[in-house]
């Protein structure tokens, strides 16, 4: 099975296997003597066959000396280096080591019976896998001799607690997470020889931060990173970053932003440069002069600034005809390169090889152009759906199709490791992550180059953009208070409303009463009329009867 992505899962690693790797424990030591021997009981308690095991301990020049203890696994040996640091002593273990995998081990972490083992099933099932352990951290006492039940002992212990949150909410590293590569801590680790090979030792130059650096190079060459909650492991008190995490990050983020390109939050500034760039765009350099340049400027003008520009060509035997010039057979090389010498992000190349540890790369017909954001655009698109290749379609006629590539390099490491010898490797690509085609046009490429808008028309576009928005700002304020005050006029209508309604229907009842007494009045009127005619009917019939 293949793995896609970090999705180890489908590898199902059997309870039970006939094992056949070595494996080759490498301890860096310095001082303290009573917490190696501690380490060295625990290693000797594996269950995992002695006969292929092998345990180098690197003394990293302690006074005195450490020496091996009584209680160690068979054929330990010791070695001296006195180049002080970590990496240092971890590259001479590694140098000494024979075995198929390389299992990293801190002199102060104590490993359960069943931890190397539970590495192993791992390494038995696929060769492209690092392997960490579950580290829990003890303040008990130390013992004068290892406890047969260590959990009893070392309990409770505190998780190595922001490892368990990542592997928490990444599902097991399996859900795209970024960078799985920073569970690769050198506490208690175990690592293919052959991703170990191709990735190189660690890097001796960094102060701290080692082990994350080491675990991107061997994601860069292609490995699978797989926590293993039976390796467990208690580390003898707290760790150095546990009790001073701040000031460890102050120094291990000054150097470890210029070689893990993937830490995107530490290479926040827009146009600084770095060791290691998070893309290199390849062209090829004999193509004629216009093409390149139209082709190489509009990378540096783009809004992917962490870029460099690879130009391939015959550089190493180029001259320059200094008589005829213009009649040199070489000339458009010779404006190429000296065109661009002295830009700090292009380099030249006779063979267009490109930095394994480079997150990706941009292989671009010279001629074509991208748009100021379309890199930028295309690192998204892979980023987001976790493509290992870009195809950016620029042209199709009946002579053939014109493709621009994004490569995932990590993504072609694995590649390599898995593919066979009648295997297109894009296939390959294409079950470890997966393979888009795009529309050049629908990203911004094109033969006829726009001219760049420039750092200072950016920051003007810029400028202008952000008074836009304060006077836009502005004015939806003001908008915003004309509206509350016709709100505030509204509710003084309504309340002008409610107080007419009131008074309307006063005045209705007011005339109902008029209404009612002039009618009592009308007839009244009509009563008094016709008494007043019966009154004077009845006497004008008694004054006629005399």
């Amino acid at each position: 099975m293949r793995v896609r992505g970090n999705d180890y899962r489908v590898l199902e690693p059997p309870e039970k296997f006939d094992p056949e790797l070595r494996v080759s424990v490498v301890v860096p030591a310095y001082g303290a003597q009573d917490k190696l021997d501690l380490v060295l009981a625990g290693l000797a308690r594996q269950t995992y066959p002695a006969e292929l095991t092998e345990v180098i301990v690197v003394d990293n020049g302690s006074t005195p000396p450490l020496r091996l203890p009584a209680t160690r696994p068979h054929g330990t040996r010791l070695i001296r280096c006195e180049t002080p640091g970590r990496a240092n002593a971890r590259n001479a273990g590694l140098a000494e080591a024979t075995g198929d995998v390389i299992h990293w081990l801190d002199s102060d972490v104590v490993l359960t019976p069943g931890a190397v083992e539970a590495h192993m099933r791992w390494h038995h099932t696929a060769p492209y896998l690092v392997v960490t352990g579950y580290m829990r951290f003890s303040e008990a006492p130390l013992p004068a001799e290892l406890p047969d039940d260590l959990e009893s002992y070392f309990e409770p212990a505190e998780p190595h607690r922001w490892i368990v949150d990542l592997v928490e909410r990444t599902n097991g590293l399996t859900d795209g997470t970024q960078r799985p590569f920073s569970v690769h801590v050198g506490g208690a680790t175990s690592v293919n020889a052959r991703l170990i090979e191709a990735a190189g030792p660690m890097d001796d130059e960094l102060i701290l931060g080692q082990d994350t650096e080491m675990g991107y190079r061997l994601g860069q060459a292609g490995a699978v990173f797989v926590p293993e909650p039976e390796a467990r492991a208690y580390h003898l008190g707290p760790t150095m970053r546990m009790r001073h995490k701040q000031r460890i990050d102050r120094v291990s983020f000054a150097f470890v932003a210029d070689r893990i390109p993937a830490y995107r939050w530490l290479r926040s500034h827009p146009a600084r440069q770095w060791k290691i760039p998070y893309v290199e765009a390849v062209v090829d350099g004999t193509a004629g002069y216009e093409s390149v340049r139209a082709t190489v400027d509009a990378l540096l003008a783009g809004t992917q600034y962490d870029l460099r520009v690879v130009i391939v060509g015959p550089w190493d035997g180029l001259g320059r005809d200094r008589r005829a010039p213009l009649n040199d057979p070489a000339l458009e090389l010779v404006l190429v390169h000296g065109h661009y010498q002295h830009e700090g992000r292009v380099r030249f190349s006779t063979t267009g090889e490109t930095g394994f540890t480079v997150p990706y790369v941009l292989r671009l017909p010279p001629g074509w152009a991208p748009g100021e954001d379309s890199l930028a655009a295309l690192l998204e698109l892979s980023r987001a759906d976790g493509l290992g290749l870009v195809n950016v379609l620029l042209d199709e006629s009946p002579s053939g199709v014109v493709a621009a590539r994004l490569e995932r390099t990590a993504s072609f490491a694995r590649a390599r490791l898995l593919a066979g010898p009648q295997e297109e490797l894009d296939d390959v690509v294409d079950d470890v992550s997966a393979v888009a085609w795009v529309e050049g046009e629908t990203y911004g490429f094109a033969c006829e180059p726009k001219a760049p808008l420039g750092r200072r028309g950016a920051y003007r576009a810029r400028i202008k953009a952000e008074a836009d928005v304060a006077r836009l700002t502005a004015e939806a304020e003001r908008l915003r208070a004309q509206v509350g005050k016709w709100r505030d006029e509204a509710g003084t209508w309504r309340r002008t409303a409610v107080g007419l309604r009131r008074e309307v229907g006063e005045l209705r009842r007011d005339a109902a009463g008029l209404r009612r007494r002039l009618a009592s009045a009308t007839r009244t009127q009509e009563s008094l009329r016709a008494l007043m005619s019966a009154t004077v009917r009845r006497a004008l019939g008694r004054k006629g009867g005399r």
